[in-house]
């Protein structure tokens, strides 16, 4: 059998009020990939109902993440653009992992521990099982490479387990049914650049988030250029100016967060800023950080706010995405229950 063609998949949830961090710690990156793989981005839905969701403002952020995609040099052409809902296989091969991942893997994962806390009696079964839709996602595509913040290698890891262990309990069936020694791939994450995780301008210890409740610890992608400057200028510091070496960074995180922004806009690493802008005070940087973030923020929330009100276009976009993902993950589907000894039309 032909070797597992190389394929990058990822996926972002349609939360509303994306924003800096979102950029640079996910579609920056998607962006880039485009250039050597072939790519598969989805509007990650049914894990945004894992809490409810107003169904017209779920619609609405829906399309606004694909707006913001297409923004940011996302190809829908070239690449498949579309949301999870549209291609049944999502859903239905996350049911054969649910019957394939452990209990004590799942009990494992932090991130639901985060969002669930104390009241976890009181969440929702989605909520706990979503790291095996999250593998389906990825595995309904056979993809090869991940891009992934690093609070989401835990749930890479456990995609990865999961492939070997339905590799491992179907070895024979596998291989009698010409598919080679395993089925799904070991998918590898893709984990680079010096801003993967964004902080909070009022706070460097905290993940940028449209949760919180000041506007000011966030640039949102829709910022025109006075409020970029207006929220850079109020970002937390510190009384030092910036340092030259990039150790010194580490007991300061709002000068770490900001140089890593800067960073990332300008395709430099930390100590290539540190060496331009070492000993200066953070007024300095703070205004050429705000040039730089103007200059490459501003075109992509112009062509956000037109896209969003063309919804033909992006549902055009949505649903031939879907049929071309769909095609993909069909056929993977057949193997699958084919191996699991289902019986099919």
């Amino acid at each position: 059998m032909a070797a597992i063609q190389e394929r990058v998949f990822s996926g972002v949830q349609p939360t509303g009020n994306l924003h800096l961090g979102n950029y640079l710690g996910a579609i920056k990156r998607f962006v880039e990939l485009q250039a050597r793989y072939d790519c598969i981005y989805c509007v990650v839905d049914l894990h945004a109902i894992t809490v409810w969701q107003d169904p017209e403002e779920l619609t609405r952020n829906i399309r606004e993440l694909t707006a913001a995609f297409i923004a940011c040099g996302i190809d829908p052409k070239r690449h498949i653009v579309f949301n999870q809902s549209q291609v049944a296989e999502h859903a239905e091969l996350a049911w054969v992992f649910s019957c394939v991942a452990r209990m004590g893997w799942l009990n494992r994962m932090t991130q639901f521990k985060e969002k669930a806390g104390k009241d976890r009696e009181n969440v929702s079964v989605g909520l706990f099982a979503y790291p095996c839709l999250m593998a389906a996602d990825i595995l309904a595509y056979r993809a090869t490479h991940v891009p992934v913040g690093e609070d989401q290698k835990q749930h890479l890891e456990l995609t990865r387990d999961i492939a070997q262990k339905f590799n491992n309990d179907f070895a024979a069936r596998i291989k009698a049914l010409g598919h080679g020694e395993a089925y799904f791939p070991l998918t590898e994450p893709l984990i680079s650049g010096p801003a993967t995780r964004v902080m909070s301008l009022r706070d460097g210890t905290k993940k940028m988030s449209k949760s919180d409740a000041s506007d000011y610890s966030r640039i949102n992608l829709t910022d025109d250029a006075d409020a970029i400057a207006q929220k850079f200028k109020k970002a937390k510091t510190d009384p030092h100016p910036l340092p030259g070496d990039e150790k010194e960074l580490e007991q300061r995180p709002e000068a770490e967060n900001l140089v890593g922004i800067y960073a990332a806009l300008v395709d430099h690493t930390k100590a290539e800023v540190l060496a331009e802008f070492g000993g200066a005070q953070f007024s300095r940087f703070k205004e050429a950080l705000t040039e730089r973030a103007v200059a490459k923020l501003g075109p992509i929330g112009a062509e956000m706010k037109r896209l969003v009100q063309d919804t033909a276009y992006i549902d055009q976009v949505l649903v031939g995405g879907a049929d071309r993902a769909r095609k993909i993950a069909a056929e993977t589907m057949k193997a699958v229950k084919d191996i699991c000894g289902f019986v099919r039309a």
